[in-house]
């Protein structure tokens, strides 16, 4: 185990590891996340992959709650379909609160990953060889995917201030950060494209520019809130490109509700036509 592994951490893990090790479905566990990187405080998770015998997939499956349960104090757990991940169980174990990703995987599929684990225990070396049939690769963001949604978005998010529809602009400044501008940013700093997660700490320089998206809930805060978003995808976004044809259509929408919206008294904002 690592040596900055936190005591809650190592608490559960002592008590789990032997339970899990007696289940004779249970191939290995291997931990990701900050424990693979070695970059754990007291507030990380604990990302435990759990590979099972193929022919015992189904009924530890069904099982997944229970086997959880047996490890420590469950206090709750739910399943992420929510991520698009349906084999992870999300818990929670007491008494002091620790978040405990369980992610329940048939042997074979150990090999598709995105990051490489640290193997806390296997079955004569199995986990440890389908590692060695794959390699892992994060998803990276796709420029021109960006690009042929961006404006429509721009564009979905301004009409929305039109309407006075705040909180589902506000949603959408959010959804941008961690779509568009988290994985360009997180990328360009040479760290793993995950949303806007760590980029404190990855790209700090890049994570200031990212204030300027966040809006108050005001119309005339959310308009400069977009403005701010289409400047800085405008610098981030590859030269190489193809442009979309939606691009001068959705600035002009936002400048338009700009000039409504703003306030008596209030400064003219900086103009978002083409540059």
């Amino acid at each position: 185990m690592l040596r900055s592994l936190p005591l809650a951490h190592r608490v559960f893990l002592e008590r789990a590891m032997p339970i899990l090790r007696d289940d004779v479905r249970i191939v290995g566990v291997a931990a990701g996340g900050s424990y693979a990187s070695d970059s754990m405080d007291e507030h990380s998770d604990l990302d435990l992959v759990i590979a099972v015998e193929p022919e015992h997939v189904t009924a530890v499956m069904a099982k997944r709650a229970d086997i959880a349960g047996a490890l420590g104090p469950l206090l709750g757990a739910f399943t992420g379909e929510h991520v698009g991940e349906p084999r992870l169980l999300i818990c929670l174990y007491g008494p002091q609160a620790l978040h405990v990703d369980l992610k329940f995987v048939e042997l074979s599929d150990v090999s598709t990953r995105v990051e490489d684990p640290i193997v806390l225990w296997e079955r004569d070396g199995r986990v440890t060889a389908a590692l060695a049939q794959g390699t892992a690769r994060h998803p990276q963001p796709d420029p021109q995917w960006i690009e042929d949604r961006f404006w429509i978005w721009i564009h979905y998010g301004s009409s929305k201030v039109a309407r006075g529809e705040l909180f589902e602009a506000m949603d959408s400044l959010a959804f941008l950060r961690m779509v568009v501008f988290g994985p360009l940013m997180l990328r360009s700093a040479g760290a793993r494209p995950q949303g806007v997660r760590r980029i404190e700490h990855a790209a700090p320089a890049l994570a200031d520019r990212l204030l300027a998206t966040v809006a108050q809930y005001d119309a005339h805060s959310c308009l400069r809130a977009f403005e701010a978003a289409v400047g800085l995808y405008r610098e981030l976004r590859p030269a190489t490109l193809q442009f979309s044809a939606a691009e001068s259509a959705a600035v002009e929408h936002l400048a338009a509700r700009q000039r409504v919206r703003r306030p008596r008294g209030q400064p003219p904002v900086r103009s978002v036509a083409h540059r």
